[in-house]
């Protein structure tokens, strides 16, 4: 980890435990955050990381090589699931890895050096690992028994409201609430079924009470905020809100051949939102789909603002480009089928994003993989860098490898595959974050206005 007195240098939301970072809601977990984050391409290089506290040996079928105890989880599932999206048959040592680390109750946390060690009272269970887990093995396949457990142990941790937190008994918030939302849908549920035992609210009742509407200032119409409603718009959770809200999670499918959806911001008239309530306009299909544009239409002008590209925004550090969050935005503009305002920011990660993607490994790579697919860009020609390779270099060596992109790569369903992996590329699941999107960085950052 990176000394504490050399943060003001650095900026969290690049490494890869920053993006798991945003997803919590705890101020020991931004402290730690804050700490272990890496230097992007825009900020001056950090020290030299200390040694991993654990003197244990890093498991063979991990990815990455940095103290994994609070993303192992996070960057295990991306990768595999950016691998498999591409047409990359993960190692069975990979797979393996990511089913042992599975708690007895279903749930997962960031890291267990010791799978063989029940998960007690003191593991911190979370919600975002474990989304992103059952995204990974559902894509996967053969894993269905984990993947139940892991959703069965999701349901019994909702909210009231409908939604969830990083942490179980906290207040939900809106990145956490879509990355379940992305791991309901993988596991073939209907999100909008998946209600509070206390109110009967759905994911999406939870997920739109973090909706700027008509009654706040002009410029934040349409964005999300990351928890509190009221609070200052939050670039990064509205891009996995407007994802979420479609029902999408990590992987969202290239629109090809379909229309280029134009951008609808929010519209108000006298003080009211217009359409809502009003014939086909009415009910929550439509309140869900108003919502998608409206945080399209907030990102786009955040990204025509900055350059195609969002800043962020961490308590003494230097605003500067936020690589992953561009990413996730662009992800975002895919789902909602905005193609050429997604095209203008991917031109700028091409430019700026392999710098920052070398430096924080298997979940950066894996958020640009995703990014690349959305769009139906080739990932191995990205601005000339092959993310793809440089993603598989990054864990233990894959099965098997297509040689085409993603949605040109052929099933080889039933052919080899440890651990009961079933290979079918090109899934289109639903993303909403890689290393842009993970403990408490959000929650700093729904206090600094992005």
């Amino acid at each position: 980890m990176a000394p504490m007195a050399s943060m003001a240098h650095q900026a969290p939301s690049t490494h890869p435990v920053a993006f798991l970072a945003r997803r919590a809601a705890t101020a020991l977990a931004a402290a730690v955050v804050l700490g272990a984050a890496a230097a992007p391409a825009f900020a001056d290089p950090a020290p030299a990381a200390a040694p991993s506290p654990s003197t244990q040996k890093l498991p063979a079928g991990l990815y990455g090589t940095k103290d994994p105890q609070y993303d192992g989880v996070w960057r295990q599932s991306l990768a595999l699931l950016a691998q498999h999206t591409v047409g990359v048959r993960p190692a069975a040592s990979a797979v393996g890895w990511l089913v042992g680390q599975q708690c007895a109750d279903g749930s997962y946390t960031g890291f267990r050096a010791d799978p063989a060690k029940a998960c007690d009272g003191k593991t911190m269970r979370d919600t975002n690992q474990t989304g992103a887990a059952v995204q990974a093995l559902a894509a996967l396949g053969g894993h269905g028994k984990t993947v139940t457990k892991a959703v069965e142990w999701l349901k019994s941790v909702q909210n009231d409201d409908g939604g969830w937190p990083s942490m179980p008994g906290s207040p939900s918030d809106a990145n956490s609430t879509s990355v379940v939302i992305g791991a309901l849908a993988a596991a073939g549920e209907k999100p909008e079924s998946v209600t509070s035992k206390k109110g009967g609210k759905s994911p999406y009742d939870g997920l739109l009470t973090f909706r700027l509407g008509c009654d706040a200032k002009e410029e934040g119409r349409g964005a999300f905020t990351f928890q509190l409603k009221g609070a200052a718009p939050n670039a990064d959770a509205t891009a996995a809100a407007a994802t979420g809200a479609l029902g999408k999670g990590f992987v969202v499918a290239p629109a090809d051949g379909a229309a280029d959806a134009p951008v609808k911001p929010l519209v108000c008239k006298g003080g009211k939102e217009d359409g809502a309530g009003k014939g086909k306009q009415a009910g929550a299909a439509a309140d869900r789909a108003r919502a998608v544009d409206g945080g399209a239409a907030y990102l786009v002008a955040q990204l025509d603002k900055n350059g195609q590209h969002l800043m962020s925004a961490m308590p003494g550090a230097e605003k500067q480009p936020d690589v992953g969050n561009t990413a996730g935005a662009v992800v975002a503009l895919a789902a909602g089928g905005h193609r050429s305002a997604a095209q203008r920011p991917l031109a700028w990660l091409e430019k700026n994003a392999a710098g920052w993607a070398r430096q924080n490994g298997p979940a950066a790579y894996a958020q640009l993989v995703l990014a690349a697919h959305a769009t139906g860009t080739d990932p191995r020609a990205f601005g000339g860098t092959d993310l793809v390779s440089a993603l598989n270099a990054t864990g233990p060596k894959p099965a098997a490898v297509s040689e085409k992109s993603g949605k040109d790569a052929k099933s080889d369903e039933g052919k080899g595959g440890g651990i009961g992996v079933v290979w079918v590329v090109a899934v289109g699941l639903a993303i909403g974050a890689g290393i842009g999107f993970l403990l408490s960085g959000r929650k700093n950052r729904g206090r600094n206005g992005l």
